[in-house]
């Protein structure tokens, strides 16, 4: 599921490149592939945690904002400064966005598994 949302994440940055800064388009590609996860983890991965649609989009939308400064700064850190040092000539902001893509993906697992679809635990007397 995150292999989807990482491809949607990927494929509307050059979209989104066409009408704005490489910086922006990173986080709106970023964006747009949040939703797509959201869903798709809800519905396929993690399930209902029972604590709520909201408490979930919630909890899931301040995991991602983590990634999401994560993915932007990589993204940014490699197209402008690391690629260009070692030489890298090759579709520099293409590798640098699949880098800052991969960057925050075992932190956001994680903070998903524990914090976002966390079980409920109902206490019975």
């Amino acid at each position: 599921m995150g292999a989807i949302a990482a491809l949607a994440n990927f494929a509307s940055r050059f979209v989104f490149d066409t009408f704005m800064p490489y910086e922006a388009a990173v986080g709106c590609a970023y964006l747009l592939g949040m939703v797509i996860a959201f869903i798709l983890f809800q519905k396929f991965v993690f399930g209902d945690a029972g604590n709520g649609q909201f408490t979930q989009a919630f909890r899931f939308t301040v995991v991602n904002i983590v990634g999401l400064l994560v993915a932007v700064a990589v993204s940014s850190l490699f197209a402008r400064t690391v690629l260009p040092a070692i030489g890298w000539t090759y579709l520099p902001y293409t590798t640098a966005h699949l880098v800052g893509i991969m960057a925050p993906t075992i932190t956001s697992y994680f903070g998903h598994k524990f914090f976002t679809y966390r079980q409920t635990i109902i206490e019975t007397n």
